[in-house]
């Protein structure tokens, strides 16, 4: 096992690529990221700038896919007083921002073609104009690019500048998926176990071998962003110093086309209702029916839980009768 930064790995290929970043960490080549969503393209950047010799100066993320194309521009260069309607003052934006350091320009597929245009630019002359404005910004700036798209796909189609493709792949790193190093999962489990387990004040000293297998046997689409989530609900509901396959949420179970014993044992008599109610109620239980709570917890709205809650008839136990779940 390798230990990088935040980045925990015992797979032989992503091994691999951890050479290849600490290599590269010291020098200002550009580095394009790939690999599907969730597999730590964010961590990986910041690794890369946290060991690079501009470690002591900022590291500013963009996440190119959640900015609306007419804020792009403003977003990444700033704009000054007065540029448009709202720009009541000058500002900064994110290249500016990461002078001296890294700018991390995360979802970089997804950008329309007119800031293609100004990003290659700015990255080859270090310097642009904000909007609105006269004056030329000098920067010092490292990119580092990350895509969970095939750019060489949309280079062909039109969709994405060649010459900004070549400029921001001066080497290129793939984050193999979280079902491809399944070694890994042990590893990040024992990581977010005491992670969670210290966020909710619980003494969890492990997981048990039939959840560890159900999870180790798991597709893991949304890849390590998903364990750990899973994780974060399975410590929550954890009433025990051992993490079971109880303690599992059930909407993981369900996504898990790999039949095990264990899931035949425990889930062949359930519908898909009669899951997702006993999911609820088990959760409402431990939150002792805080729906706030439960709400969070099972990652809905509050008005949500109130529709499942009349939609399954779901009864809050009588506190004569029930102390343990008094509110």
């Amino acid at each position: 096992m390798i230990e990088f930064s935040q980045i925990l790995t015992a797979n032989e290929k992503f091994l691999s690529v951890i050479k290849v970043a600490k290599k590269i960490s010291t020098s200002d080549i550009s580095v394009l990221i790939t690999g599907e969503n969730g597999t730590g393209k964010n961590l990986l950047a910041m690794a890369i700038h946290d060991n690079s010799t501009r470690k002591s100066g900022p590291f500013v993320s963009v996440n190119c896919s959640a900015i609306p194309e007419s804020l792009l521009e403003s977003e990444l260069f700033g704009h000054d007083k007065g540029a448009f309607t709202g720009a009541y003052a000058k500002r900064k934006g994110k290249f500016e921002l990461a002078h001296k350091g890294t700018l991390f320009l995360d979802e970089i597929g997804d950008m329309n073609l007119s800031a293609q245009a100004k990003i290659l630019q700015a990255i080859e002359t270090k310097q642009f104009i904000r909007v609105g404005g006269e004056e030329v910004v000098n920067v010092d700036v490292r990119v580092v690019s990350a895509t969970n798209q095939n750019l060489i796909e949309k280079v062909e189609t039109n969709s994405f500048r060649m010459d900004l493709y070549y400029r921001i792949r001066e080497i290129t790193m793939e984050i193999p998926p979280l079902r491809e190093r399944k070694e890994d999962i042990p590893i990040l489990l024992e990581s977010f176990i005491k992670q969670f387990s210290t966020d909710f004040g619980k003494k969890i000293k492990g997981i048990s071998n039939v959840a560890l297998n159900f999870l180790v046997n798991h597709d893991w689409k949304g890849n390590v962003r998903e364990l750990r989530n899973v994780v974060r609900t399975a410590v929550a509901l954890c009433e025990k110093d051992m993490i079971w396959l109880e303690d599992i949420p059930l909407r993981l179970e369900l996504g898990n086309e790999k039949s095990s014993t264990e899931k035949i044992l425990t889930m062949e008599s359930f519908s898909l209702n009669d899951m997702e109610k006993t999911h609820i109620l088990r959760t409402l239980q431990h939150c002792r029916w805080n729906k706030s709570k439960a709400a969070r917890l099972l990652q809905i709205s509050r008005p949500r839980l109130n529709r499942k809650i009349l939609e399954y008839d779901l009864k809050k136990p009588d506190k004569k009768n029930n102390p343990r779940h008094m509110s």
